[in-house]
């Protein structure tokens, strides 16, 4: 750290000092008027390594993050987009919950956002990624499977269907079931409300590269797609930015922005993930496999390439021969891709 201010204090002092004996003044030694500096402000000097980094995006801190994370049911139905927060989530999680209709789980823990939503019911695989994450849960209602295991206490967590009009909020801007909101007040009031600790216990083993120039290994890919269903609505596009190291996504031709700043979420890790899927009722319901691992695609600063995940005490880690795979530090987003039919049909890329 270089004292910047405390030079320049003390250089104005001695000009001063020089300028008042020129008038014949009588003037303190410069060490006694140093003495009354009483603070000095510290300028971090560019490119300095702070002592913290953030444990879900590999970004410097200066201070250490100890925040619990809150992990948060995002609507993703075209009548919930844009959707509010997401821009500064650590990562998203995206995958189907009936159909080919996805949702997100958005994980806060460097930052919780003013306001986030529309938020949406949980499902039994939503609560197990939370349990894995030890993250203090928020949804806005559910299914059977997964009421049961909110019930049983699987995880501290906090429904719209109990306080739906208490601590979420509904827009009038968009109709139910689609404009639930929740704020930070209110998740941290939550959290106190039913005894849920806010400290994190629990450090993910994910690992980083220093810079964007880390990540440059691998297959050239400039632009890739994932696409979920046979439709538009859920057809995602990736852009890789050179100038800024980061992604831009597009779902059905429509840049992703945050409604709250109206600016495009910037990514610096896309993995897609692939497991399988099973329909286990008449609603189109579906068990997901979180435990087994399986095959991966990364893409970041502008390449791809084939890793694997694992599930690595509960967290899903994405591994590169056998050891976590280091990722450009930033937001990271992870698309579940069901195994049939499979990350080549699903995902489509150009160099």
């Amino acid at each position: 750290m270089f004292k910047r201010w405390g030079i320049l204090l003390v250089a104005s002092i001695l000009l001063v000092a020089c300028s008042k004996k020129e008038e014949g003044q009588e003037v303190n030694p410069v060490e006694e008027i140093i003495d009354e500096i009483v603070e000095e402000v510290e300028v971090p000097v560019e490119g300095a390594v702070l002592p913290y980094t953030a444990p879900f995006t590999g970004v410097g801190s200066e201070q250490e993050l100890t925040q619990r994370p809150v992990l948060v049911t995002i609507n993703n139905h075209p009548l919930a987009r844009p959707q509010s927060g997401i821009a500064i989530a650590d990562v998203i999680y995206e995958m189907l919950a009936e159909g080919s209709v996805t949702r997100f789980l958005a994980l806060y823990q460097s930052e919780i956002p003013e306001k986030l939503g529309p938020v949406r019911s949980a499902r039994d695989y939503f609560v197990d990624i939370a349990k894995g994450l030890d993250a203090f849960y928020i949804a806005h209602g559910y299914s059977p499977d997964a009421q049961k295991m909110l019930n049983a206490g699987v995880v501290d967590h906090i429904n719209g269907m109990q306080y739906d009009g208490i601590l979420f909020e509904r827009s009038r801007e968009r109709k139910a079931p689609h404009n639930s909101y929740i704020t930070e007040e209110h998740i941290l009031a939550g959290a106190e409300k039913v005894g849920a600790s806010m400290e994190i216990s629990k450090l993910p083993r994910f690992s980083f590269f220093e810079s964007v120039e880390g990540g440059k290994i691998g297959n050239p890919v400039s632009n890739f797609s994932v696409h979920y269903g046979s439709g538009s609505a859920f057809e995602n596009e990736y852009t890789y930015i050179p100038d800024e190291g980061i992604y831009e996504r597009e779902t059905a031709g429509a840049l992703t922005v945050d409604k709250e700043t109206d600016k495009a979420i910037k990514i610096a890790n896309i993995i897609c993930m692939e497991m399988p899927h099973k329909v286990i009722d008449s609603s189109g319901r579906l068990q997901l496999s979180l435990d087994g691992g399986g095959r991966a695609y990364i893409f970041q600063a502008g390449i791809m390439k084939e890793i694997e995940w694992e599930n690595i005490d509960g967290i899903l880690m994405p591994m590169e021969n056998g050891v976590p795979a280091k990722l450009v530090p930033g937001q990271t987003w992870i698309s579940f891709i069901p195994t049939n039919p499979g990350l080549e049909k699903m995902i489509t890329y150009l160099p």
